[in-house]
């Protein structure tokens, strides 16, 4: 009765084994590696690496909603990544983005154009203006430092003595939300 009890066994093992044999065969059929697959450079899309020249469709928006820039209506803004033609984060977010992508990523003001710096900002005799001169809030202006340095700056505020000027980027200090469409790499 042992022997026929270890043939029972033996048998039970075999058709287990065959069982699970078979549904590997199965698998084996069905798995990628049995089957043809296209080469990658057939199915990758062509991403945007460091050293490309990139055309993109962007539009930039602050934390209200507000448009400050957009490439929409005209040609697509065209630049070498890793040239540092471009905000950092921004060229960070084209970095790695397939041909025809669009996506939406927000830049934080360190990555953009950086921190707004109240030292920036001075006042001046209106009397150290050209001659004749009116200046207007929100004017856009040229200074030339000691160094001989064009510093843009923009009016911030007319008194009847003094005027006050501004010298950090009009996005300083913002975080910026950009939509991105990256349309052509070359």
């Amino acid at each position: 009765m042992k022997g026929n009890a270890i043939g029972y066994v033996v048998v039970i093992i075999a058709i287990v084994v065959a069982v699970l044999c078979a549904g590997c065969a199965d698998n084996d059929a069905e798995s990628p590696a049995a089957t043809s697959m296209p080469t990658p450079s057939a199915t990758a899309a062509q991403t945007a690496k460091v050293g490309d020249t990139v055309k993109v469709h962007y539009t930039g928006t602050l934390a209200d909603g507000s448009v400050f820039d957009s490439s929409i209506g005209r040609e697509p803004l065209q630049f070498t990544l890793g040239g540092g033609q471009m905000i950092p984060g921004f060229e960070q977010a084209v970095i790695g983005m397939a041909l025809g992508e669009t996506k939406t990523v927000t830049i934080p003001a360190d990555q953009a154009y950086g921190p707004y710096y109240e030292e920036r900002v001075f006042v001046i005799d209106r009397d150290e203006l050209p001659p004749g001169m009116e200046p207007e809030v929100g004017q856009k202006l040229q200074m030339q430092s000691a160094t001989g340095q064009i510093i843009p700056v923009t009016v911030k505020e007319v008194s009847a003595t003094t005027v006050t000027l501004d010298a950090n980027h009009e996005l300083a200090g913002k975080d910026l939300t950009f939509e991105i469409q990256l349309v052509e790499i070359s």
